[in-house]
């Protein structure tokens, strides 16, 4: 069978800086921030690109109708004078008949209007103009007759085609895609070092206080962790821990004095036995063997109770699942009554009504005896015991004539090994564990216990259970 590997220390975890949450935040700032740049730099260049393109439209066309409107006026001959424009003339067939000084190396494309093409290796607009039939006339040459119906068939389809280059418009669009592009990579830049440095301020709280938590052990629970006065999350988490820290400080402590006191309730009727049994065995004549078999009963019952209290008081604080079943809390009542009458105390039983509650029965009726036993203890000549339903919650009260327990003590009472100044001697006080199980199981079963005054002038205990 293959060994178990050992879990591995936290000084052992290798760190990865890439994987942390300072890197992965980040990551993903910086790429949402990319993403965003990248479509809007993209939407950008598209809508200027489109208002550049419709503008240098507009500005071709009006161009166009300028020309066109003058060589209406003095003739297509005027066309020739342009000196800033590349522009022709052409009749029905796509014959240039006049072309300005820029427009002579070829005729242009006149079906590309509106459209861009290429002319002498320069992209370039071209717009297609109407002219009007009598400008042909004008500022031309007169033929004779026979070639006046030529001239008038090809004067009919007269055309304006004007080429407005757009390599300024492509520079402009160029120049702005790579400010666009530059600005998209400094904000990303920016932004990733704008959030790694945020972040790991942010963090730095935690690493601090992951660092003071580390360095507490078992033996240094009394530290606590700084809480910053900033009232945001980091010092909710320093509180929690601090909160955290006097929990466990507090479960150490009180392990510890259990532990102490448990040890030192063990070892006293180990102590006696033994003293007893070198007694016996140095000075035989000065003990018999039936008193040295009563000492060691009498504390092997007292060890054998201790040690009861000790794993049930366990169990519970392990929260161990407990068994719930309808258990009839005054016959249970009624049986620590039977008890004490046979032990000869005086016991008033008529306060004990039908009542019954879930949970363990063995653990309530340790409840019950613990209770009893308690107030025997300490009555001077009479018990009471009653049972009750109230309010939809079953009430145990048990009272006795003795001295009471202060105010000031009622609440320790409950403590594990606690016994009071009437109680200390071990004849009397038993072994301090008996109210500490009362506590501790009826807690776990969803009652509350108190101590007040008991009309017959000692302490009444008042166990409240909801009644099922």
């Amino acid at each position: 069978m293959a060994e178990r590997m050992p879990p591995r220390s936290p000084d052992r975890i290798p760190r990865r800086p890439w994987r942390s949450l300072r890197a992965r935040i980040t990551v993903a700032a910086t790429l949402i921030v990319a993403a965003v740049m990248v479509v809007g730099s993209l939407a950008f260049s598209a809508l200027l690109g489109a208002e550049v393109r419709d503008t240098t439209a507009r500005a071709a066309e009006a161009r166009a109708q300028e020309i066109a409107l003058r060589a209406d006026e003095f003739g297509t001959s005027a066309v020739g004078d342009l000196d800033d424009d590349i522009a022709q003339v052409v009749d029905g067939s796509g014959r240039v008949l006049v072309a300005s000084d820029d427009a002579e190396d070829g005729a242009l494309p006149v079906d590309a209007d509106g459209t861009f093409s290429s002319y002498q290796g320069d992209r370039v607009l071209v717009v297609v103009q109407s002219l009007d039939d009598d400008s042909s006339g004008r500022g031309g040459s007169r033929g004779d007759d026979d070639d006046d119906d030529e001239a008038e068939d090809a004067a009919a389809d007269l055309r304006l085609v004007l080429a407005v280059p757009v390599e300024d418009d492509d520079a402009t669009l160029a120049t702005a895609a790579l400010l666009l592009a530059g600005s998209t990579v400094l904000v990303v830049v920016v932004v990733a070092g704008v959030t790694w440095w945020v972040v790991g301020r942010a963090l730095r709280p935690v690493n601090r206080i992951r660092r003071e938590v580390d360095d507490i052990s078992a033996d240094r629970l009394d530290r606590r962790v700084a809480e910053p006065a900033s009232g945001d999350e980091i010092a909710a988490l320093a509180a929690t821990m601090n909160r955290m820290l006097d929990r466990l400080d507090a479960s150490a402590t009180a392990q510890r004095r259990f532990v102490s006191d448990a040890s030192h309730e063990l070892r006293s009727p180990l102590a006696t036995m033994r003293q007893h049994a070198e007694l016996a065995r140095v000075h035989p004549d000065a003990t018999t063997l039936d008193d040295l078999a009563g000492v060691v009963t009498e504390e092997g019952l007292r060890m054998q109770d201790l040690v009861d209290g000790l794993l049930v008081l366990t169990r519970i604080d392990e929260h161990a699942p407990q068994r719930r079943d309808a258990v009839d809390l005054d016959d249970l009542a009624l049986t620590e009554v039977s008890r004490l009458r046979a032990a000869g105390v005086t016991v008033d039983g008529s306060g004990i009504a039908p009542a019954r509650v879930s949970g363990d029965a063995h653990l309530l009726g340790r409840v019950v005896r613990n209770l009893a036993d308690n107030a025997a203890r300490h009555a001077t000549s009479k018990v009471a015991i009653g049972v009750r339903v109230t309010a939809g919650r079953a009430v145990l009260t048990v009272d006795d004539d003795g001295s009471g327990i202060p105010s000031s003590e009622r609440a320790r009472v409950f403590e594990r090994f606690v016994r009071l100044d009437e109680g200390r001697a071990r004849d009397a006080g038993g072994s301090g564990l008996g109210l500490a199980i009362v506590a501790a199981v009826v807690t776990a079963a969803g009652g509350t216990v108190t101590v007040t005054d008991a009309p017959l002038g000692g302490a009444r205990f008042v166990v409240s259970l909801p009644a099922s």
